[in-house]
């Protein structure tokens, strides 16, 4: 019977690694049993993580640019010489950048779309490619979020980002099925503490606030979800999108009138 323990050995590419839940991602995956390559843009938090990690004979960290299409292939081309093909990639990078749309600068909507979007497109281009021609019928999962469904004010252009990164998700679903390439998004809640997204305590707290379980995510909350849908518990699950978000994409509780009687 499929279980946790079918991570152990399998090859995993996560990228955002050093960011709030990248490092949950790498963390899980690593007392899994699973073989990292681990990227970043920052190369000195990088190298500081991976040697916390120990990621062993088969593991590597490098840091990559992913705006930068040359970067992007240059880190794919190292997994290739090294594993081959990875079994798992994590497209987990994102940038979470504040501002009304009228203030934001052509620059700024391009960098959110090719970090958030363009990158997991080539990304799993690249790997997707390497698994077919290997014969791996891997997991790919991308890192979305509720906000693909839930407009927020002065995020915009973040949550049109991963409303795109679900439909991509489901067209690469369709696509690499033959292959036995699984595609799936995973929608963490809320975890505050971004070094490249800052959010004010005012914004931390009042988000919290309105969620219905009443707390952030946590490592566990992410880290079995992932889990699931990187193993062969989700062997027949792909184009799915599993959210784990204390119900905060289905609503707020925020009010606007006095509380009623339960009664």
């Amino acid at each position: 019977m499929a279980s946790f323990n079918d991570i152990k050995g399998k090859r995993a590419l996560v990228t955002g690694a050093c960011g709030v839940i990248g490092r949950w991602i790498a963390q899980t995956l690593h007392e899994a049993g699973a073989v990292l390559a681990l990227t970043d843009a920052r190369e000195a938090d990088l190298a500081e993580f991976a040697a916390s990690l120990g990621l062993g004979p088969d593991g590597f960290a490098k840091a990559a640019d992913l705006t930068d299409e040359a970067s992007i292939k240059a880190l794919t081309e190292e997994v290739a010489q090294r594993w081959g093909a990875a079994d798992i990639l994590v497209n987990n990078a994102g940038i979470y950048p504040s501002g009304f749309l009228l203030d934001i600068s052509t620059d700024e909507f391009d960098r959110i779309f090719s970090i958030n979007l363009r990158a997991p497109f080539i990304l799993t281009r690249e790997i997707a490619t390497q698994m077919v021609r290997k014969q791996v019928g891997g997991s790919i999962i991308n890192i979305s979020s509720g906000a693909s469904r839930k407009m927020r004010r002065t995020v915009v252009p973040y949550c049109t980002s991963k409303t795109a990164l679900d439909r991509l998700t489901k067209g690469f679903a369709v696509e690499l099925a033959e292959f036995g390439i699984r595609v799936n998004a995973l929608e963490p809640g809320f975890a505050a503490g971004s070094k490249v997204s800052d959010l004010t305590e005012a914004h931390i707290t009042s988000t919290i606030s309105q969620i219905p379980l009443g707390r952030p995510s946590s490592r566990e909350d992410v880290g079995n979800g992932l889990l699931y849908l990187a193993s062969d518990l989700s062997a027949y699950v792909t184009g799915a999108t599993l959210t784990i978000d204390g119900g905060n994409s289905i609503g707020s509780l925020a009010v606007h009138q006095d509380k009623k009687n339960p009664l």
